[in-house]
């Protein structure tokens, strides 16, 4: 099976950096979905916060490596591994899932930042990396939609730091310049609706405030070549079993089995991005 992007999508995503797929899983594969990430203990017991400047947090949970989980299985298959293949250029591997779950009225901030900024740092030589996100809500302006810079892919990594609060963002000198020049983009999406986006892509997202749950999870892949040379707390090349498109209409509701998955309580980051940004450029 080849890419499911058109030649329309594909332009898309080199000159912008995302690509919005509208309905990447079904109404009965995402019902599958939403209830494994919902109810499995795995997940459950591995919830860790991560906090904005407020204070406001959003809870999250990280796994390693897919299994024949529901979530595993949506992960591997050939309509999401086939695409990445043609948007990195080759053979992908399995970096790390997560959810991202912002709760009524309580979720938190994200700043912007890049996926690479973070990856660089785990020896990653190239930017041949790129994730998927998955909407298990509807999410929108009101509760805290990703959004995206236009085209941000194309300024190359910027420094990142860490911000006020807890987490580690992109230089904000350089991000204001930025969004002076390109278009800040709301994803809104639709349950099942996919997101694929570069990892040098600026994005972020705000606090929910409305009465709506955003809930999604997001799959990462790094390019076969592009295997890292520092040990860290993703995994390096693990060569990854495809899995056909009905894999996960065909599960049924299943939930992670033994410790295959990888599971992790919080993601640590290396030393370089513990330095901190207060307005001033990153050395």
């Amino acid at each position: 099976m080849s890419t499911i992007l058109n030649a329309e999508q594909r332009a898309d995503y080199e000159r912008d950096g995302f690509v919005l797929v509208r309905g990447l899983f079904d109404g009965d594969e995402l019902a599958l979905l939403r209830e494994a990430i919902e109810k499995d203990p795995g997940i459950r017991d591995h919830f860790y916060n991560r906090k904005d400047a407020s204070g406001l947090a959003t809870k999250m949970a990280l796994w390693n490596h897919p299994g024949d989980s529901v979530y595993g299985l949506a992960a591997r298959s050939h309509r999401v591994v086939d695409t990445m293949e043609d948007l990195l250029g080759g053979e992908v591997y399995h970096y790390h899932s997560k959810l991202t779950a912002k709760e009524p009225f309580e979720g938190g901030a994200w700043e912007w930042h890049q996926d690479y900024g973070y990856w660089y740092h785990n020896g990653c030589v190239f930017p041949y990396m790129a994730s998927v996100m998955v909407a298990l809500d509807r999410t929108d302006r009101n509760n805290g939609c990703l959004q995206v810079v236009r085209g941000s892919h194309h300024c190359g990594r910027i420094e990142h730091g860490v911000l006020p609060g807890e987490q580690v963002g992109a230089d904000p000198v350089r991000v204001a310049e930025i969004v002076k020049r390109m278009e800040v983009v709301h994803a809104e999406m639709e349950p099942g609706d996919g997101l694929f986006f570069h990892c040098n892509t600026l994005h972020r997202s705000d606090q929910n405030r409305s009465p709506n749950r955003r809930w999604t999870v997001l799959f990462c892949y790094n390019a076969a070549r592009n295997n890292p040379y520092l040990e860290h707390h993703h995994p390096f090349y693990t060569p990854l079993e495809k899995v056909p498109d009905d894999a996960v209409r065909n599960a049924g509701l299943r939930f992670a089995s033994g410790d295959r998955e990888g599971f992790r309580s919080v993601s640590a980051n290396p030393p370089e991005l513990r330095k901190t940004v207060d307005g001033e450029p990153v050395a």
